[in-house]
C-alpha cells in the first residue's frame, strides 16, 4: 500500500509489474484498460478480515450498476438513471491504485484515503487520458463523476452511495449463508445510514433474510 502521508503518490504507492507499467501520455486507451484489471483482481478488504477471499472490487461495482436501473419508480422520476450508473461504475475506480482502505484501516485517516483517491483520479484523467479522444466518456467527465460521488450533494450521488451500502447488505447475508460459522453483524449497523427512504425499504428487506444463528 505505501506508507502514510503525504509521500505516497499513484505512481509510487503501488508497486507496478515491472514488465509492463501503464503507458503514459498517449492517445490510446490501452493502458487504462490494463489498469482496470487491477479492480477484477482487487479483493474487498472488510470480508477478507472475516476469512472470506470472496469479491473483487469489480464485482461490487457490476451489481451496483445493475441495481441503479431498478430504482423504485417514486424515486427513478427524479433521477438521472444512466448517470446514476455511470457513478456506480466510477465511484471506486481509484481503488485500482489505492486497494480497499476500510474504516478499520486505522494507520491511514479518511482525510488520507481521500487524498490519495483524489491523486488517483487525477493521475488516471491527465496522466492516462489526457491525450486520449472522448468517446461517451471522456477523462474529465471521469472525474466529475467521481467527485460529485464524493462530495455527495446531488440526489444522484445520494441514491448511489445508498445502493452502495444496500449491495454490501446483499453480499453479507449471502456470505452468511454461505459460510455459516461466520458473524457478520457488524455490517448490519450500515442500514443506518442509509439516506433515502425508498432504498432503507430494500434494506431492512434484505436484513430480515439473514440466517438466524442459535
Amino acid at each position: 500500500m505505501g506508507s502514510d502521508g503525504a509521500s505516497w503518490s499513484p505512481q509510487t504507492g503501488h508497486s507496478f509489474d515491472s514488465a509492463s507499467p501503464p503507458e503514459e501520455n498517449t492517445t490510446s486507451p490501452i493502458p487504462f484498460f490494463h489498469l482496470l484489471e487491477r479492480l477484477k483482481t482487487t479483493k474487498r478488504e472488510g470480508w477478507r478480515r472475516f476469512g472470506i477471499n470472496g469479491e473483487s472490487i469489480s464485482d461490487h461495482m457490476y451489481r451496483m450498476s445493475i441495481m441503479t436501473m431498478f430504482a423504485p419508480p417514486e424515486l427513478a422520476a427524479k433521477l438521472n438513471l444512466p448517470h446514476c450508473t455511470k457513478m456506480a461504475l466510477v465511484h471506486d475506480m481509484a481503488e485500482s491504485l489505492v486497494g480497499d482502505i476500510t474504516p478499520v484501516d486505522l494507520h491511514i485517516t479518511k482525510a488520507e484515503k481521500a487524498r490519495r483517491e483524489a491523486d488517483v483520479m487525477e493521475y488516471i484523467t491527465t496522466s492516462l487520458l489526457g491525450k486520449v479522444p472522448g468517446g461517451a466518456l471522456s477523462a474529465q467527465e471521469i472525474k466529475r463523476v467521481f467527485e460529485e460521488y464524493e462530495e455527495n450533494v446531488t440526489l444522484e450521488a445520494n441514491f448511489v452511495h445508498d445502493i452502495d451500502k444496500m449491495e454490501l447488505l446483499l453480499q453479507m447475508v449471502e456470505y452468511e449463508r454461505s459460510h455459516p460459522e461466520v458473524d457478520l453483524s457488524e455490517f448490519e449497523g450500515v442500514v443506518k445510514r442509509v439516506q433515502l427512504p425508498e432504498i432503507k425499504v430494500w434494506a431492512e428487506q434484505v436484513v430480515k433474510e439473514r440466517p438466524q444463528r442459535k
